[in-house]
Parts: structure tokens; C-alpha cells; sequence
């Protein structure tokens, strides 16, 4: 890219131009302006950020599990026992993460890992014969692979109320459960290091503009596009161009890639679900829980509202989250508007949005019965996890929206998707990430993969610095049980998190 036009700023008759545009200031804009940043210093990049501050949406540490993701513990990533694949998938991306983090961090570009990366062990506690068996067989097939093989696996309630105190204290009847414990894993303060990869950008010579809501995408015949929006700080509209856009804004970027009529998300639409959780910050209650506990969702239940409670630090204090409870709105991000969904609707995603609701209507009952719910009855789900719980250390909170991803099927017409999805314009000029979950935990593994595909000119000079940011993209990292314990251990050691015991 080069800048043989003028960078003047502000009006429509002279749009400001730039290389990049990063729509949304949250973990994966941030993820993929401190690769670009680093790769191409010269290119002119600019975040636009709709909040008046970074991170208010998905990435923010009270509107996300925190948990970083690794498939240790979620068992809807692995609802075949006997399948490892997208448990392992998930695994060895997050092995990806660690080392891009733990690189930025030795090289001085983020701050001391404590700040956004704590060590938390990961567990799974099933209780009744059927999930007991489901639990075992996975544990049986996941020791296998190198990068599970340090899970341990017990059904005796003395060793379950080592690990995890809260879960075993008051519990009239120890019968009948199981668990899985990993104890390298972690709780990531996806908000902190958000604002800190920002940092790292804007010391490179980024931008940030806050109130920045975009509006509208238009490529222009010479392939540039025209980014529009309203500044709110100042009132006024702004009118950008750009020859590479990314679309970062969570629940929006469905409703902005349609705005720039990319046929790659035609039938695509989006079926908003959002969450409650129960917090406390009584230092005692935190202080006898050092885990993140996960279990069986429910019947009917999205594989998002799997049960946990999660050990989270924040702010550097530690805290307890026992949900997801789901909720429902038509709003699209947590800060959003109640016609949100209804701006995504087309013709051609009309059937595809139908036919899910159809489809799932165990999903509708179950949602209907969340809505209903009282505070009460949302006690007494905690209650099943920690038998001894006092309602006066609880709060209600609300969590952040997923735009969970609808795409068309032939055989079903269209499908709910649990999961995350880049999306490239056929020439790479624009991009964007749909769905939710693991995203924020596998942001430098899905950046990288947006790099090749949109900038494949480049690529070939960037895989050296690539490589050493991430040396898992050329030897893969569960190559063997010795590569998985090096880059534990080293990885482990630069973020400050404990190593694999063993």
C-alpha cells in the first residue's frame, strides 16, 4: 500500500484516506492491529470505537466467561466423547495465543502478564450416572493427546473437595459425580489486554477515535472502500477511505458486512442471545475457590449457557461468577438498539431465520422458561454447585450480547452455529468475524488466518515475523508431548502462570 493520495481529513468533498481501517474496538481489532502494526509499520491504521471507551461489549471482563478457551473444560466442544477433534482444534490455537501474548510481553509491547492472565485450574463436575459415564469416556479419550494428557479424572468426593472447596461444602449428598481437573489453565482478562495491544498499536503510530459509529460501507470502482459514520463527540459525520477493512464490531458486524453487499454473507443472518450472571466479590467466599468449574448444560440449552462457576480476576481482585443465565433482546450488542435485529433482515435470510426457530423450539422453551425465572430459581442452580451459598454475597449482572451465526443450509435451510466465523470478501479487501465463542481466545490464531487470505502478496515476507511471534504455526505445538510441555513451561514462565505440575 502506498499513500499517493491525500490524507486531508474530515469532509465528504476530501475523505480522509488510510491503509486500514479496524471497525470496533474490542480483542480482535486490537489482535490484528498489533500484528499489522508490527508486520507493515508504514500503513496508516485506524480504529474506530462506537463506545467511549474500549472493550465495553464482548471483550469485557464481566460481559465474557473470561475463561480462555482451551477445550479443557467446555463440554459442548465436545459432545462426542470418542471425538477430540474440535476440543484439540480449540486447544492447540489457544497454545497459539499464549504464545503471542508471552512474545509481546518479553519483547516490552505489553505489560506484566498479571495484569491480563492469571493461573486458574480448569474443571468439569457431572453429577448422575449418565454424565459420569460421558465424563470418563471423554477423559479416557482426551488423555491420549498430548495436549490433555496432564488431565486428571477422579469420582472420589475427598479429592474433588481439594479442588474445588466450594463445590463439596454443605453437599448433603457426595454421591454419584464426577471431575476433571487440568491445572495449567487460565483466567484471561480479555478487557485489559484489549486496551493494552491498543496501546502497543498507538505507540506504533496508530489511531484510535472514540464515538465513532459506523454507519455505512461502499467500495468505490478504483476497490477502495468508503467508511461512514457519525462522531459523536463532535456531532457531525465523518467519511473515511480505506483499502483494507475490518469488521470487528461483534454483533454489528453482520448488519455492516451487508451494508458493503459482500455476496459472501448472503442467507446469513443472526439470532441474538444474551446472559445474566450471578457475581460476588466477598473476599472470604473468592479466596476458597481456585478454579473454573464447568458442567452439563441443561436439555434444550444453547452450548453457550453451559454451566460454571468461574473463578475471575479483575482490577486485580478476585471474584466469583456462577451463570450463564440466557436472556433474550433484539438488541445486538449489549449497548445497542432494540431495532437491531430487525436491520439484519433480508429476503434471502428471512427462510434461513425461520427455519431455525422451527427447528429449536426445545431452544424457545428454554429460553422462555430463563426469562420467567425468578431470582430465586436462579439461586437454586447455584445451589447445585455450591450447596452453601448466601444469597446476601450475590448480585445479578448483566453479561454482554452474542449474535449467535444462522447460516444456509440446503438440506435444513438454515443452521444455528456455536462458534466463530471469518468472512473475506472474494478480493480480501474487507473482512469480518461473526458468531462468539471461543473468539476472544483464539483472536491471534483466526488474525493470522486473516492475514493469509487477505493479503497473500505479503504473507511470504510477513511468516518470519509471524513465525517468531507464534513459532505454532510452523511446528504445531501438540506435535508430540515434548513440544506441549516446552511451550508450557516457556510460555508459562514469560506470562507469570503456573506450569503444567507433573
Amino acid at each position: 500500500m502506498d499513500h499517493s493520495e491525500s490524507a486531508s481529513a474530515g469532509t465528504s468533498i476530501d475523505p480522509e484516506v488510510v491503509d486500514v481501517v479496524l471497525v470496533g474496538g474490542g480483542i480482535m481489532s486490537a489482535t490484528l492491529g498489533a500484528l499489522i502494526t508490527r508486520l507493515q509499520p508504514e500503513w496508516s491504521t485506524v480504529v474506530l470505537e462506537r463506545l467511549g471507551v474500549l472493550a465495553g461489549e464482548s471483550s469485557g471482563p464481566w460481559n465474557n466467561a473470561g475463561t480462555g478457551h482451551a477445550g479443557l473444560c467446555e463440554l459442548n466442544y465436545m459432545p462426542d466423547p470418542e471425538d477430540p477433534t474440535k476440543a484439540e482444534d480449540i486447544g492447540r490455537q489457544f497454545h497459539l495465543s499464549r504464545q503471542f501474548w508471552a512474545a509481546l510481553v518479553d519483547s516490552g509491547d505489553l505489560p506484566a502478564a498479571v495484569s491480563f492472565i492469571n493461573p486458574t485450574p480448569h474443571m468439569d463436575v457431572v453429577f448422575g450416572d449418565r454424565d459420569i459415564r460421558y465424563l470418563r469416556q471423554r477423559f479416557a479419550t482426551l488423555r491420549r493427546s498430548p495436549l490433555f494428557s496432564a488431565m486428571q479424572y477422579t469420582e472420589d468426593p475427598d479429592l474433588i473437595r481439594q479442588w474445588a472447596p466450594l463445590v463439596m461444602d454443605r453437599r448433603a449428598n457426595t454421591g454419584s459425580l464426577a471431575a476433571t481437573r487440568y491445572e495449567a489453565g487460565t483466567d484471561v482478562d480479555f478487557g485489559e489486554l484489549t486496551r493494552a495491544l491498543i496501546r502497543s498499536m498507538t505507540e506504533r503510530g496508530a489511531q484510535v477515535r472514540m464515538h465513532h459509529e459506523v454507519t455505512g460501507l461502499s467500495r468505490g470502482a478504483d476497490g477502495r472502500w468508503t467508511v461512514t459514520g457519525r462522531d459523536g463527540s463532535r456531532g457531525d459525520r465523518f467519511r473515511i477511505r480505506s483499502r483494507f477493512v475490518f469488521v470487528g464490531a461483534g454483533g454489528y458486524a453482520l448488519k455492516l458486512l451487508q451494508k458493503a453487499k459482500i455476496p459472501e454473507v448472503r442467507g446469513y443472518a443472526v439470532f441474538p442471545l444474551g446472559a445474566q450472571f450471578l457475581r460476588t466479590g466477598n473476599p472470604d467466599v473468592a479466596a476458597r475457590h481456585d478454579a473454573k468449574v464447568y458442567s452439563q448444560a441443561s436439555v434444550g440449552a444453547p452450548p453457550m449457557s453451559v454451566p460454571h462457576l468461574d473463578k475471575r480476576v479483575v482490577d486485580g481482585g478476585p471474584s466469583l461468577m456462577f451463570g450463564p443465565y440466557a436472556t433474550f433482546s433484539t438488541r445486538l450488542l449489549k449497548h445497542g438498539r432494540l431495532t437491531d435485529l430487525f436491520t439484519t433482515v433480508r429476503l434471502h435470510n428471512l427462510a434461513p431465520l425461520l427455519a431455525v426457530g422451527a427447528q429449536n423450539l426445545p431452544l424457545v422453551r428454554y429460553l422462555i422458561g430463563e426469562l420467567l425465572a425468578s431470582r430465586k430459581r436462579k439461586f437454586a442452580q447455584l445451589r447445585r454447585f455450591y450447596p452453601g451459598a448466601d444469597p446476601a454475597d450475590w448480585e445479578l449482572v448483566q453479561a454482554g450480547q452474542r449474535a449467535q451465526l444462522i447460516k444456509p443450509d440446503p438440506r435444513k435451510i438454515g443452521v444455528l452455529t456455536f462458534g466463530t466465523e471469518l468472512v473475506t470478501g472474494a478480493d480480501g479487501t474487507i473482512a469480518g468475524l461473526l458468531g462468539a465463542s471461543p473468539g476472544a481466545s483464539i483472536a491471534p490464531a483466526a488474525m493470522v488466518d486473516l492475514l493469509a487470505t487477505c493479503f497473500p502478496a505479503h504473507h511470504k515476507d510477513w511468516e518470519p515475523i509471524l513465525r517468531k511471534l507464534m513459532p505454532g504455526i510452523e511446528t504445531r505445538v501438540d506435535a508430540d508431548q515434548a513440544s506441549v510441555d516446552t511451550n508450557l513451561d516457556r510460555t508459562g514462565r514469560i506470562l507469570g502462570v503456573v506450569p503444567r505440575s507433573g
